[in-house]
C-alpha cells in the first residue's frame, strides 16, 4: 500500500476503505504541519488544523477528482481549515516557536549567526500580510509550481508568479531593514544564510 500512489489511495478511501488514509497521513502530515506552521506561528493550532484536514479528507473524499493532483486538493482543503480556524480564533501566540530544519554542524560562530539570520527571516516572513506569506510558504519552503499554487488559491498562474515576485521584494526590503538595525556598528556583514530563500 506504501508504494501506491496519492490517487490509487484515494480511490480506495471513495470507495469506503479507510486504511489508505493512514498512509496518506504518514505522507503529508509533516509538510501540512509545516505549512500551516508558517502560516499560522503557533504549534497548538497547525496540529489541530493538520487533524482537521484529514478529519474533511474522510469526510469529503468523495469530492475528489482523481483527474488533477492530490496534494493540490489537500493544500487547498488545509488552507480552507486555517482560515476557518483563524476565524474562530480572536487572538495568536507569539511566534517563537516556528521550527528550524538543519542537516549539518556548523562552528559555534557560525551557528549563532545562522540562528540570527533566521530569527530575522522569520520576523520579516511574519510581517508581510497573509497572502504574500502564504505564496512564499508554498513556492520557497514547499516547492510547489505555480501551477499548483494556482489551482490551490484559485487564481491564474501568472497572478501567482507576479504575487510571487512582490512578496519576494517585500521580503527581502523587511530581512534587510531587520538586519541593518540589528548590526553592529561599523560591523561588516557577508551574504547570509537568509539570502537562500531569495535565489530563483
Amino acid at each position: 500500500m506504501e508504494n501506491q500512489s496519492d490517487r490509487e489511495l484515494m480511490k480506495q478511501v471513495q470507495a469506503g476503505d479507510t486504511g489508505p488514509l493512514a498512509v496518506l497521513f504518514e505522507r503529508y502530515n509533516t509538510p501540512l504541519f509545516q505549512y500551516l506552521l508558517h502560516l499560522s506561528r503557533n504549534r497548538a493550532q497547525s496540529e489541530d488544523v493538520v487533524q482537521e484536514v484529514f478529519f474533511r479528507v474522510l469526510k469529503y473524499a468523495g469530492s475528489y477528482d482523481p483527474r488533477f493532483a492530490f496534494n493540490v486538493w489537500l493544500y487547498r482543503m488545509a488552507r480552507n481549515a486555517y482560515f476557518d480556524s483563524q476565524y474562530k480564533r480572536r487572538a495568536e501566540a507569539p511566534g517563537s516557536d516556528l521550527e528550524r530544519f538543519h542537516t549539518d554542524e556548523p562552528a559555534p560562530e557560525e551557528a549563532l549567526a545562522r540562528k540570527q539570520e533566521t530569527m530575522f527571516l522569520q520576523e520579516a516572513l511574519g510581517q508581510l500580510p497573509d497572502d504574500k506569506k502564504e505564496i512564499l510558504v508554498l513556492s520557497r519552503f514547499h516547492n510547489m509550481r505555480y501551477e499548483e499554487i494556482a489551482q490551490i488559491l484559485k487564481v491564474e498562474a501568472g497572478t501567482v508568479k507576479v504575487r510571487a515576485y512582490r512578496a519576494l521584494k517585500e521580503l527581502r526590503e523587511k530581512f534587510s531593514e531587520l538586519r541593518e538595525a540589528h548590526r553592529a556598528p561599523g560591523g561588516r556583514s557577508a551574504r547570509s544564510s537568509g539570502d537562500a530563500i531569495y535565489d530563483a
